[in-house]
């Protein structure tokens, strides 16, 4: 089993609030008119990368990991997403719901506000504590939006959002996700949009009323993450959790990561990944996935999201 770092194509999903930025902006390849996401890693069934680099080009990352003897469900999925228009408000279920009901694991996620429109903003759980009945109420009567905590968005802000916060990415905002491998969503409101069959999509209330935190969400937000100096650049801590750390590298020199494990996401610049066997170049919007017990390093000057799982 030659363990090497793979060079992952993106998996576009053409959700109708999408936009083109990903196309436009990052080169990402499609026939899709919409580019609303790009699953930058991702072992999912709902979409697998494709391998671009070495002895397993063309193949998928599923089918790689389980070569490299990874038979259980990989842990996190990374996204990028071009939010045009205003997602669905919703909420993701806890492991434990989500196994009973869903046959997958549940969704705890964390995000980074790669850039946004002036005067963007996102949902981001309940401006105050509410009773599970006030809640079914205002979901009736539609007046959810007088709890819903919105929030003004800049570029560098993280949201950590765990599973039963309720949440929606507000239009105009390019985000970099990192989540639990997971793509189970229940919606609470969609504003009344119709789907791609002239119909409206489908909301999952009852769900959405077991699962769902009713208060103020716990953990800060905005402008937070200790930054620390290194010999290559600094280091921002973003979000961590039993399912992933994150941290914002800006990178001026050459870092090592000699037990691999970790995901690269390259939101601008230039870098090289070297590793024992060969290097190769990565660029803005590329993904790279350093396996376990594969040492190699990145050196250049980038922006990079740094994920260990």
């Amino acid at each position: 089993m030659n363990k090497y770092p793979l060079l992952l194509k993106p998996v576009i999903k053409d959700y109708i609030w999408g936009g083109t930025r990903l196309k436009t902006d990052y080169g990402f390849e499609t026939d899709k008119t919409i580019a609303a996401e790009g699953w930058m890693l991702s072992a999912h069934k709902d979409g697998t990368n494709i391998v671009v680099n070495g002895e397993y080009a063309g193949e998928s990352f599923q089918d790689v990991l389980k070569l490299w003897g990874c038979n259980e469900t990989f842990p996190i999925l990374i996204k990028l997403i071009d939010a045009k228009d205003r997602l669905s408000v919703q909420v993701h279920p806890s492991n434990q719901y989500a196994l009973e009901n869903e046959g997958e694991f549940g969704k705890t996620e964390m995000w980074y506000i790669v850039d946004c429109e002036e005067g963007a903003k996102l949902a981001y759980g309940f401006n105050k504590e509410i009773s599970k009945a006030e809640f079914e109420q205002r979901i009736k009567e539609n007046t959810l939006d007088a709890v819903i905590n919105y929030v003004p968005v800049k570029k560098g802000d993280v949201f950590f959002i765990e599973a039963g916060t309720l949440h929606a990415i507000g239009a105009g905002i390019l985000i970099a996700e990192i989540q639990q491998n997971s793509n189970t969503t229940y919606r609470v409101s969609d504003y009344g949009r119709l789907g791609a069959d002239g119909k409206p999509r489908e909301l999952h209330i009852e769900k959405a009323l077991d699962v769902t935190v009713t208060a103020p969400p716990k953990m800060p937000y905005g402008n937070v993450g200790e930054v620390c100096t290194y010999p290559y650049g600094t280091e921002r801590a973003l979000g961590k959790c039993e399912y992933f750390d994150t941290k914002k590298l800006d990178l001026k020199g050459a870092k090592a990561f000699e037990n691999g494990g970790v995901s690269l996401l390259i939101l601008s610049g230039d870098a090289v990944i070297k590793y024992q066997n060969g290097e190769f170049a990565v660029h803005k919007g590329d993904s790279v996935f350093v396996p376990e017990e594969c040492e190699a390093s990145v050196i250049g000057n980038a922006e990079i999201i740094e994920t260990l799982y």
